[in-house]
């Protein structure tokens, strides 16, 4: 059971900070602020929705290290269901390497799209958007950062990793 104050990873929703813990006489709840939307969330302890604790600082730094050496191959689904699916598992992963292979592949798809002069596709461009917006929000908690700041870490933190091994 997660204690207040717990920072976690709720569903889609993103990191959440858990403000309190309720009973009432349909159990015990969550109430959760979710830190990158202007909401609250009051769900079950025991609910169908996924959530973990945010990675470490460790964790986070040695998932960034390891950014140059993830695979980047984008996916080209003919259908637009079939692209939706693909991406919809690295999402439902709750993984933030997942997110950080699926966002990169996303990337390089839209680079060989502006090379290419070809439209990049609405599909590709949301789930970019939303793995983008997980991965970073997980990251500025862990490394405790500003959510802005993130990029400007990684591309920081991979020129000295690059530099060191030189």
């Amino acid at each position: 059971m997660y204690q207040v104050g717990d920072m976690i990873v709720y569903g889609r929703t993103g990191v959440c900070r858990v403000e309190r813990i309720e009973e009432n006489q349909n159990g015990t709840f969550y109430a959760l602020m979710p830190l990158y939307q202007s909401c609250s969330i009051l769900t079950p302890v025991e609910g169908k929705v996924f959530m973990r604790p945010v990675i470490s600082r460790e964790e986070a730094e040695a998932l960034i290290d390891t950014l140059p050496q993830l695979e980047a191959v984008p996916y080209e689904g003919k259908a637009v269901r079939e692209l939706t699916e693909h991406y919809q598992a690295s999402i439902d992963s709750f993984d933030c390497t997942a997110w950080a292979v699926m966002t990169k592949s996303i990337y390089a798809k839209r680079r060989t799209a502006e090379q290419e002069k070809k439209k990049f596709g609405a599909v590709d461009e949301r789930f970019m958007k939303e793995g983008e917006a997980l991965l970073f929000g997980e990251l500025a908690v862990a490394l405790e950062l500003p959510l802005e700041r993130v990029r400007g870490y990684i591309d920081d933190r991979l020129a000295g990793v690059a530099a060191a091994g030189a």
